[in-house]
């Protein structure tokens, strides 16, 4: 039995401000997705802060050794979440987006129990398997549904929105969360204790997250417009799109991307407490005075999505993308100049810059991922995005803690620039060589094959159409 879907004009859709939603997504399902994505990285990117704390105060690892550790223990994290990202994406496009969603809050609040309670380091790489499983289903979940949820015509602006929304989660979070050792130390709460009440409420916030995205994101799935290929031909689609110049584009974004975002996360706040420490500051004071270089560099990435997020949608995605890379290459080399992290004053802006550069290549790669992964394959294409994203990771934290601790503090930055540059490259030349459709032809022609959507382009997994696939758009 197939469904009769009405004509075009009868299509319902709904908007949150200038932001358009696609067909069937109401409102609460959009505000709950922003909920999602204030949360989301926060609470990913937290455990960079919890776990310098927990190195120093808990562990007493010395500090020549942080570096290499820490780098050693997200390679560890990004060999489980590569083994992940496929099967869980063909899950994400099996049963929905929300039960994915909600089993990575979940086992991100295993994780924050579970990280105080280690009694050496190799503990914490066992948990690390836990904060994996996390990571790729909070991840893999928001970026599909981030695909999902937008008009064409409102994708930079929603991905704009989402991106500041991930600056303000993890400003807020980091924050708040990143002083509560001081501030339980001040009333004599012991060290590690400290450590333990600030990790116990991070595991709350994540199952209070988990309840509300339960409750307000949408149920099932997108249908597919053919019968579902098998999954062998699933676990290649990702792989085979990439003929696609401007995917295999998107995907080396990722690569550099989610390594930016994670030399940022793990590094500047590593460096700014083996500084203080080295300064003789206990390590709360420490861990409060890195906590805070760090949280200026998400200021500025929240306040500058705002401008980039509308010049994504003007100008052609590629051309867009060389852009970003341009200006995270700016913001990475630019540490050079800088000696110490905490000096204050002008040596902020060195951070503002890292932050610009951090949002710019996130708006980037997002949105022309987002506008070229075909719909009835999109959980897998994005799988794939993920993957490329935690190789980045894989490679430029296994590199980057060994430059840290061997080499210079700024050395790890340095290395994410040159990638930049070297992105900033290839996007010129794709952009020259296949340039893809303009905004306004996306547009036209998903609004030509709007009559072939249903009324409500969700449905339960189980009550699949079985008609023709309508929206893979060619090169």
């Amino acid at each position: 039995m197939t469904q009769t879907s009405p004509p075009a004009s009868t299509v319902k859709t709904h908007r949150i401000g200038p932001i358009y939603l696609a067909p069937g997504i109401l409102p609460l399902h959009g505000w709950t997705f922003f909920y999602g994505g204030f949360v989301s990285i926060g609470l990913l990117v937290f455990i960079t802060i919890g776990q310098t704390y927990i190195l120093n105060e808990h562990l007493n690892i010395p500090l020549d050794q942080q570096g290499t550790l820490t780098g050693n223990l997200v390679f560890w994290t990004e060999v489980v979440a590569l083994l992940l990202f496929i099967p869980v994406g063909i899950l994400i496009d099996r049963i929905g987006r929300r039960p994915i969603f909600i089993a990575g809050f979940m086992l991100l609040a295993a994780t924050y129990v579970l990280y105080p309670l280690a009694g050496s380091s190799d503990d914490l790489f066992l948990y690390r398997v836990i904060y994996a499983m996390g990571i790729v289903a909070v991840a893999g979940a928001l970026s599909t549904v981030l695909a999902d949820y937008p008009a064409e015509r409102s994708r930079g602006k929603l991905v704009a929105i989402i991106g500041m929304l991930n600056g303000l989660g993890i400003v807020m979070i980091g924050q708040m969360f990143g002083m509560l050792p001081e501030v339980f130390t001040d009333r004599g709460v012991s060290g590690t204790d400290a450590g333990l009440y600030t990790h116990l409420l991070v595991a709350g916030l994540a199952v209070v997250s988990a309840i509300i995205i339960g409750f307000g994101l949408k149920g099932g799935v997108p249908p597919i417009r053919e019968a579902r290929p098998p999954v062998r031909k699933l676990l290649v689609t990702g792989v085979t799109e990439a003929r696609n110049p401007r995917i295999l584009l998107a995907y080396g974004a990722a690569f550099i991307a989610r390594g930016d975002q994670s030399i940022n996360a793990a590094f500047i706040v590593l460096w700014g407490t083996t500084i203080g420490i080295g300064m003789g500051m206990s390590s709360p004071e420490a861990i409060k005075q890195a906590t805070l270089i760090f949280v200026i560099t998400q200021v500025a990435a929240l306040l500058s999505a705002p401008l980039l997020g509308p010049l994504v949608d003007r100008l052609n995605r590629v051309t867009a993308l060389g852009v970003c890379m341009g200006l995270a290459a700016l913001g990475n080399l630019a540490v050079i100049f800088m000696d110490n992290p905490l000096g204050g004053g002008t040596t902020w802006f060195f951070f503002v810059l890292l932050g610009i550069g951090q949002m710019s290549v996130f708006l980037g790669g997002q949105s022309l991922i987002g506008q070229e992964a075909p719909k009835a394959t999109r959980g897998s294409v994005l799988a794939v995005f993920n993957i490329s994203g935690a190789l980045g990771i894989l490679l430029i934290m296994m590199i980057g803690g060994r430059l840290f601790d061997h080499i210079d503090p700024r050395a790890p930055f340095v290395l994410v620039g040159v990638i930049n540059i070297l992105m900033m490259l290839a996007s010129f030349y794709v952009r020259a060589k296949a340039p893809g459709m303009t905004i306004p032809q996306v547009e036209a022609e998903r609004d030509g094959m709007a009559s072939l959507e249903s009324q409500d382009p969700w449905i339960d997994p189980a009550h699949r159409p079985r008609d023709h696939r309508v929206d893979n758009l060619k090169p």
